[in-house]
């Protein structure tokens, strides 16, 4: 007997009034704005006609203070899974239309919901945030909410890979979230994210500050580092994550897309070697090293404006996925500071969770020398660097380019931090020190004897190059694999990237090691 048709007339009708949202005039308020609903944000990510949804139905408890007639369909919240490039994916997109997005128990419930199946099933989450904060009306079960969803985020760091989207307010403790999540991508326009808002600043400091000094994608991106990509639009900010998916796992116990060349290919590439300058103080870009060593040049950089002076970003050797750690002589002369020591520190270990190999391509004189970095920590934050080479078990291939000093030359992942194998060019240099310093330590009374002092110490400092500084000196003692010449740097990578992915490393068995943070 076929179903009654007053149900699926109901049915419909339900459907309907969820699809609708906070209402036709809110959505068409939005189109004017040029911003998407949260439907739309969903169908830009997933493939067509993929997107299963959950708690369609699901709505707040009608008994809470002023709520009692009031609808929220899907308690501003939609959840579920679609596909992105062949693959599932779960995802949810708060509501602004429905409440402002608030969060309340059911919205926390069905996040919460979908991040434990995801963790179940093995699959990444993406969260787009749109929300107004906790919902007031429900008090201290809001926050419990979020409590909830932070927990959840805990839970599956390091098991799936997480990534929000900031497309509108995010403020106060709903900040954190995202914060807890692998990579925040952030909208110019129409989007802030903040603990503390102007008034509030005002009111407990007595300074005024605008909401584009605290809360903008410029600010983070550029500023204070909690951004991982600047995106123009929400469509752009989608794509972003399309893009970056393209390189990582589905969890922890998958290897990374990678897509292998039919043939490994070893040709020489004559224009890496025009890249080095003939000053060996001269700097060197290194964006324009990584545009060669990786397939047709498609980097994707990771916080391309903050701590210049490290460039991290995946990419792809012949077919083979890649994170790749390099010092950007450029900036800051390529020193490892506060700020790019956690950048570098971070990535790392990210990689290390979801079995991402890591190239690092060094070109260092030292960490950042000053007042302000030594109080403001820069022991404890560069050893965030030495820590996350060691502790990671992926293979590691090092590239010393040029100069690779005292303990810099260690945080970049040297032989004795757990590089599998480590090649040097023949214009690198590999020491304690540079070598006029090391001089003008060693043969301080010499140099001052001499006729003529300036030249007694550059020649000093030629013959403490080449004795004890010079690459085949490294090699001489296995401090190093091989020296090789910069043309023959993309297939070296390639070789040593497939001969290291069936690495397997075990270490003591612990709760966890203890980072210095």
């Amino acid at each position: 007997m076929p179903i009654a048709p007053e149900l699926l007339k109901q049915l419909a009708e339900k459907r309907q009034l969820a699809y609708a949202s906070g209402g036709l005039e809110k959505l068409a308020e939005r189109k004017k704005k040029g911003l998407l609903s949260a439907r739309e944000r969903l169908a830009a990510l997933f493939q067509p006609a993929t997107f299963m949804e959950f708690g369609l139905h699901a709505q707040h408890d009608a008994h809470h203070f002023g709520m009692e007639d009031k609808a929220m369909p899907c308690d501003g919240v939609i959840t579920g899974v679609g596909y992105v490039d062949g693959r599932p994916v779960a995802a949810y997109a708060q509501d602004f239309t429905v409440g402002g997005g608030a969060v309340g128990r059911i919205h926390a419930k069905k996040i919460c919901d979908l991040m434990e199946y995801a963790q179940q099933s093995g699959i990444p989450v993406v969260g787009i945030n749109d929300s107004g904060g906790a919902r007031i009306q429900e008090g201290d079960v809001s926050l419990s909410g979020y409590g909830q969803v932070f927990f959840h985020n805990v839970l599956l760091s390091g098991v799936v890979p997480q990534i929000s989207v900031i497309a509108g307010p995010c403020a106060g403790g709903a900040a954190y979230s995202p914060a807890l999540t692998d990579f925040i991508i952030m909208t110019k326009k129409n989007a802030q994210m903040f603990i503390c808002g102007p008034d509030v600043i005002k009111a407990a400091t007595g300074a005024t500050v605008t909401m584009d000094e605290i809360g903008s994608a410029t600010t983070h991106a550029t500023v204070s580092g909690n951004i991982h990509f600047m995106a123009e639009d929400e469509l752009g900010a989608i794509s972003i994550v399309q893009k970056l998916h393209s390189f990582l796992p589905s969890n922890n116990v998958m290897d990374p897309p990678h897509r292998p060349t039919a043939g490994l290919t070893l040709d020489s590439d004559p224009g890496m070697n025009d890249l080095v300058p003939a000053d060996p103080k001269a700097p060197l870009d290194v964006h324009k090293v990584i545009a060669r060593l990786v397939d047709e040049a498609d980097f994707l950089e990771v916080q391309r404006d903050w701590a210049k002076n490290i460039v991290i970003g995946f990419a792809r050797i012949q077919g083979l996925v890649v994170g790749i750690v390099a010092n950007q002589p450029m900036v800051k002369a390529g020193t490892l500071d506060i700020d790019s020591s956690d950048k570098g520190a971070r990535f790392i270990r990210f990689c290390n969770c979801f079995n991402v190999p890591i190239v690092s391509l060094v070109d260092i004189p030292g960490f950042m020398p000053g007042l302000a970095q030594e109080r403001g920590g820069i022991i404890r934050h560069g050893a965030k660097m030495l820590f996350a080479y060691a502790a990671a078990t992926v293979p590691k291939i090092t590239i010393i380019m040029r100069k690779s000093y005292g303990g810099a030359y260690l945080a970049m992942c040297s032989k004795d931090m757990g590089a599998d194998l480590v090649y040097a060019w023949p214009c690198a240099e590999i020491a304690v020190m540079g070598a006029e310093g090391a001089v003008n330590i060693l043969y301080k009374r010499e140099i001052a004897a001499a006729a003529d002092p300036v030249a007694k110490a550059r020649e000093l400092a030629t013959e403490y190059r080449d004795k004890f500084a010079s690459p085949y000196e490294a090699a001489s003692k296995g401090v190093i694999t091989d020296v090789i010449e910069p043309a023959q740097t993309r297939g070296i990578v390639a070789m040593a990237l497939r001969n290291t992915l069936s690495k397997r490393e075990t270490r003591p068995p612990k709760k966890h090691g203890n980072i210095p943070l």
